[in-house]
């Protein structure tokens, strides 16, 4: 025993005296969280808005204020034509433009015929989309603050109110989104990524070999070796979960013992995967681009965290099912912002189970334990 803590002192020393990996470890999960909490946002907000107001009634001021006054718009211009607009789009000063009808307040009153059209810039449809829905809740609603103190003629058609209601995140912060994701990263890449790494470059310096033939047995060096990737992933998982909590704000709604035991048990898969690459290589750099694409880029693009997985091709799907992150993140979403309990996500810990016991068997199979 004594001798597998001095490995562990000896590896841990490794880690710190190198300060490049001391920031990668320490300092860069605390840099992705803040930054793609804050920085990396599908929210949009404080958005440049023009208006064209023919009538400048009290009902177009009324919606052109509701606009204003939200996080999301900022009033750019009033214009005193429509032919104005297109030059605005390609100056590329407004996200959106709106249009009222002529004699808009009466319309709505007399008629409820009353006309607006809001007009945005294509090229990014996934902006205009969010843009123009925004701004369509923010009329809907001032729409029903004016029926509720005007008298409108009673023969006029009102038509069906939608009433939408958000669940588990109402105020739609991208960080309820993020986090999960982010949580499932960095533990894969303190976990999996450093640890091939470190290992591999044990091998290619030829200095694992006289580890291997040191009196202990090479399944306790090879423990030892993950140990300290196991210790710094636990503080790293704490400093994730407080800064997400006191800085950007996001709840942990179900159990902290089990979003606790989740977040071991995806060390433990990342722990295997790292060992599974560290023996199939025996170049850091081969390691590191292996890590990189079959791990990080994928946790990336194909896990659900960036982009929804049923969206994708068959054959995308498909490869995702593979990936321990999705179903991380799966679970972490479940427990974390949802508050379900354990039968919410029992598939999810059978797989990551399933895949750590497999992956670690096949793991220690092929790693090499001898010289050749």
């Amino acid at each position: 025993m004594r001798e597998f803590r001095i490995f562990v002192q000896k590896e841990f020393f490794h880690i710190f005296r190198d300060r490049w990996t001391t920031l990668i470890l320490l300092v860069l999960p605390v840099l992705m969280i803040i930054l793609f909490g804050f920085g990396i946002t599908t929210e949009i907000r404080n958005t440049k808005f023009a208006v064209y107001d023919p009538s400048r009634d009290d009902a177009t001021r009324g919606i052109v204020n509701k606009l204003e006054t939200s996080d999301y718009f900022t009033l750019d211009s009033y214009l005193s034509s429509p032919s104005q607009i297109e030059q605005l789009f390609k100056e590329g000063r407004v996200g959106f433009v709106v249009v009222f009808g002529e004699k808009f307040y009466h319309s709505l009153l007399h008629t409820g015929d009353a006309k607006i059209q809001l007009i945005a810039d294509g090229t990014d449809p996934n902006t205009a989309s969010v843009l123009t829905n925004y701004a369509t809740a923010l009329i809907n609603t001032y729409q029903q603050e004016l029926l509720a103190r005007q008298q409108i003629a009673s023969g006029i058609q009102r038509g069906i109110t939608a009433e939408t209601r958000l669940l588990y995140n109402p105020t739609l912060k991208s960080a309820y989104n993020i986090v999960p994701g982010i949580m499932g990263m960095i533990l894969m890449l303190i976990c999996a990524l450093m640890t091939s790494v470190s290992i591999a470059r044990e091998k290619e310096l030829g200095t694992m070999e006289v580890l291997l033939v040191s009196p202990m047995k090479p399944f306790l060096i090879i423990l030892s070796k993950l140990v300290p990737y196991f210790t710094i992933s636990i503080v790293n998982y704490i400093t994730i979960l407080l800064l997400s909590v006191y800085i950007l704000k996001v709840p942990i709604a179900g159990s902290l013992v089990l979003l606790t035991a989740l977040s071991l048990l995806f060390i433990f898969v990342s722990l295997s995967l790292g060992i599974l690459i560290s023996s199939l290589v025996e170049k850091q750099i081969v390691a590191l681009l292996i890590s990189g694409m079959l791990l990080l880029m994928p946790a990336v693009f194909l896990s659900g965290l960036m982009f929804p997985v049923e969206t994708m091709p068959d054959v995308l799907q498909w490869f995702s099912h593979i990936l321990p992150v999705k179903w991380f993140i799966i679970a972490v979403r479940n427990v974390m912002i949802k508050g379900l309990g354990i039968t919410s996500i029992l598939k999810e810990v059978a797989l990551l189970a399933g895949m750590g016991v497999i992956i670690l068997v096949v793991s220690i199979k092929k790693f090499k334990y001898r010289l050749e």
